[in-house]
């Protein structure tokens, strides 16, 4: 019973990624097809963050939360299936009968710490998208905030900080798992501290995604790709630090090429 309901959480797990992940390229190539807007600087501005004709703001907002949850499975489902693994298996020494609920209830509460943060960055996009349509100052001050954004997202891969909600989703251990309790408040408060990691740990790969292009598919598979080797490899401390020398120097390669332009 207990390997039959392993393996159907293993394909659960795997029929959810790739259906998201083929969702969201079929939404990100829907995105691409339609042409950005020309901005003074010298940059496009993505049509996703401008309402369509007859939509309502709450509308929009809907649409982009969906669009933001569908993409998160894609991207995080990856880093998240070891740590429900571990705790599935921390469980089952206690609970065997409910613990498709209770991993069901981490996912949830994981995913929807994901969509708050998601709420949080539509708002503070179409705050900043009303702004640069209306300040030509702003506008061109873009490509310099990228890279300076990216500098930033590059040294942050150096701070204590980051190094501290790294190491916590790493140690997810079957002992950490072991000290809760088999009930549905506990998983998903456990779900919300994983997620609360994870959202901190990826904060700076997040942002510059954000920058990069939210809905480019070449720039998601990159944060996908460092978000999942520095938290699964076994350097993960060490590749998460040179992802932060790449980043640097592109940040400051990009800042003097927006300084000379």
């Amino acid at each position: 019973m207990f390997n039959t309901s392993h393996r159907a959480f293993v394909g659960t797990s795997a029929t959810l990624f790739v259906a998201s992940t083929a969702v969201t390229i079929s939404w990100c190539n829907s995105m691409s097809a339609m042409p950005d807007m020309p901005m003074p600087g010298g940059w496009n501005m993505s049509m996703m963050w401008m309402r369509m004709p007859g939509q309502t703001r709450p509308a929009m907002a809907t649409a982009f939360l969906g669009m933001w949850l569908v993409m998160m499975v894609a991207m995080m489902l990856p880093v998240l299936m070891p740590m429900l693994w571990r705790y599935r298996r921390a469980v089952a020494l206690t609970e065997h009968r409910h613990i498709d609920t209770l991993t069901t209830l981490v996912g949830a509460a994981y995913f929807f710490v994901w969509t708050l943060f998601g709420a949080i960055v539509f708002l503070l996009g179409t705050i900043l998208t009303s702004l640069e349509m209306q300040s030509l100052a702003l506008s061109r001050a873009v490509p310099t905030a990228i890279g300076v954004i990216m500098l930033a997202c590059g040294a942050l891969q150096f701070s204590a900080w980051k190094a501290h909600h790294l190491a916590c989703c790493r140690r997810a251990t079957p002992d950490r798992c072991r000290t809760l309790p088999a009930d549905l408040r506990s998983a998903w408060r456990h779900g919300l501290r994983l997620g609360l990691h994870c959202v901190h740990c990826c904060f700076g790969l997040t942002m510059l995604l954000l920058v990069a292009g939210v809905m480019d598919l070449r720039a998601m598979a990159l944060v996908t790709a460092a978000i999942s080797v520095e938290r699964l490899a076994p350097s993960g401390p060490r590749v998460a630090r040179l992802i932060g020398v790449v980043l640097v120097a592109a940040g400051l390669l990009l800042v003097g090429y927006t300084a000379l332009a």
